[in-house]
């Protein structure tokens, strides 16, 4: 199998309820652990790569890792997708350079010009075979290449959502109901605490989500910023020396929901990143006296592959899905 764009996904996913994952990735232990998990789970999955994992690790060393999963999990549709593109020409380089799914972000810039811009991308992109998400409101958070600080945040305005995807032509679009990018997600002066003392974050916006299906009725929804920060893991980073406080995520339970309705693609990369290195440094600290990579990186790309897989049967629900995709 080679890879495959996600418009097949994305319409079996809408019609059957359930989201795909799309996964950040920057190295050789994510990409496998991710790719493990989904053949076990008979998943199809999204690997995405931000500006700042191609900063890191080459577009050429990425692409042929991916390439490598394609050829260990023969069963599962895998598609490429950039995350977070914030130009025309970094959309193009993707393209050319064998991705099947570009996001261009220009959120930040006005409705027209979000437009114009899309729409450019969108052009090259069909015309060559691959599809593009966009996104219409911003997010709060830090992640990679991403920050938007907080209160500058604006959720998607259910109203401009028809004209917009009529206008560029995108075949998926990001909007905003309350996630956040990165690991802080929330302040403490945004949630509440339950009769334990841990802090729940606000809810969802599924009003905002639910007008825009009705406005979009088929489409399919993007939601980014979607990590729920386990806080065991959080906890395990602090016990072995990390500092993360109130790091706080979305409620699965919330995803689980969105996924349900027209939310067709959850992005999903800080989850994976604090699996990792709670895990690493728990290693280091059980075991000071190892130097070898391959010491601490295998139980952290076992970290990684439990996540996802804990994602798919308990967030997505995409689980035994790939079956029903006929790129399989």
């Amino acid at each position: 199998m080679s890879l495959v764009t996600t418009t097949e996904m994305f319409e079996k996913a809408y019609n059957g309820g359930y989201a795909i994952g799309a996964f950040n990735v920057n190295n050789m232990e994510i990409v496998q652990g991710i790719t493990e998990a989904c053949g076990e789970l008979d998943a199809p999955v999204i690997l995405q790569v931000s500006k700042g994992a191609r900063a890191y690790a080459n577009h050429t060393y990425l692409v042929k890792l991916v390439e490598a999963a394609i050829a260990e999990n023969p069963n599962i549709p895998i598609a490429l997708h950039l995350d977070h593109g914030d130009t025309f020409e970094l959309c193009k380089d993707c393209i050319d350079g064998g991705f099947t799914s570009v996001m261009i972000d220009a959120s930040s810039k006005s409705f027209e010009d979000n437009i114009a811009l899309t729409k450019q991308v969108v052009d090259y992109a069909h015309a060559n075979g691959v599809v593009v998400e966009a996104e219409l409101g911003t997010l709060a958070g830090v992640e990679d290449e991403v920050s938007v600080e907080a209160g500058k945040e604006s959720y998607t305005k259910p109203e401009e959502v028809q004209e917009f995807v009529e206008r560029t032509g995108c075949d998926s679009l990001a909007i905003a109901i309350g996630t956040s990018h990165g690991a802080y997600k929330f302040t403490p002066e945004q949630c509440h605490r339950d009769e334990n003392g841990k802090l729940v974050p606000p809810p969802l916006r599924f009003d905002v989500l639910e007008e825009c299906i009705k406005r979009l009725p088929g489409f399919p929804i993007v939601l980014h910023g979607s990590s729920s920060v386990p806080q065991e893991f959080v906890e395990m980073v602090n016990a072995y020396g990390g500092q993360m406080p109130n790091a706080i995520g979305i409620p699965e339970e919330q995803l689980r929901e969105a996924a349900k309705l027209a939310v067709c693609k959850i992005n999903i990369d800080s989850d994976i990143r604090l699996a990792m290195t709670g895990n690493i440094r728990k290693h280091f600290a059980e075991h000071p006296d190892h130097f070898d990579p391959r010491q601490y990186l295998k139980p952290a790309r076992q970290a990684v592959k439990d996540m996802v897989a804990h994602k798919i049967v308990n967030v997505l629900g995409c689980d035994g899905k790939a079956k029903d995709l006929s790129v399989r």
